[in-house]
């Protein structure tokens, strides 16, 4: 948000200010609420109790996150509790773990699929002159931001959501262990990320992904 105040143009502050609401009313309550649902389903009621499983955004957001997504496009939402003691409905707390951490990169994929079907639909039926244009234009930008998040939650390093899916195949010491350096490594993972170097990786992926899910709603257009 600061470089698009700073390059003085209406149009990218627009863009940059729609893409954080996306963030922080769209993508992170889906994101988070995923986990919360899916610790319920498989027994644990921790997050439910807590008023987790909701869309309502103010449920989730941690304000130190939401000032990074603000201010540097880099942030968080607050962690959704898991205890897998109580996941009884799964054989393995393991299992659980990466049951529930893989749930939030997924809701964010499915929902890019809804919003691309959603987004076809209108073009097929509206085309894409006028105000639609610019429905299309968001919508396309929350497909997008949707499907950026789930790739980068993804990633196999602690406190994402992928190192919980890598670590449930992982000697528990080995785990204890990497995770003795979690705060060392978000540092770092915060400077490489602010630097823009990650976001060459996770927009191929990303990319690949689209034109998956575009290749499964060829039947609307």
């Amino acid at each position: 948000m600061i470089n698009a105040l700073l390059s003085g143009d209406i149009v990218t502050m627009v863009l940059s200010a729609f893409s954080i609401l996306v963030m922080l009313f769209v993508v992170f309550p889906l994101h988070e609420c995923a986990h919360a649902v899916t610790a319920k389903l498989l027994g644990d009621d921790t997050a439910e109790r807590q008023g987790r499983i909701t869309l309502n955004p103010f449920a989730h957001l941690d304000l130190f996150g939401t000032i990074g997504i603000v201010l540097f496009r880099i942030g968080w939402a607050k962690p959704v509790p898991v205890n897998t003691a109580r996941c009884r409905k799964v054989k393995s707390q393991k299992a659980a773990m990466a049951i529930t951490a893989a749930a939030g990169p997924l809701a964010n994929i499915v929902s890019a699929l809804v919003f691309m079907i959603i987004e076809k639909v209108l073009f097929r039926t509206m085309g894409s002159e006028g105000t639609m244009y610019y429905v299309l234009l968001a919508l396309e930008m929350i497909i997008s931001i949707d499907l950026f998040n789930g790739v980068f939650n993804l990633l196999p390093i602690p406190p994402f959501d992928g190192s919980r899916v890598f670590f449930a195949f992982l000697p528990q010491r080995t785990y204890f262990k990497i995770m003795q350096y979690e705060q060392y490594i978000m540092i770092g993972l915060l400077i490489l990320m602010y630097t823009g170097i990650l976001s060459i990786p996770f927009s191929l992926l990303s990319n690949l992904i689209y034109n998956l899910l575009d290749l499964m709603t060829k039947f609307i257009c």
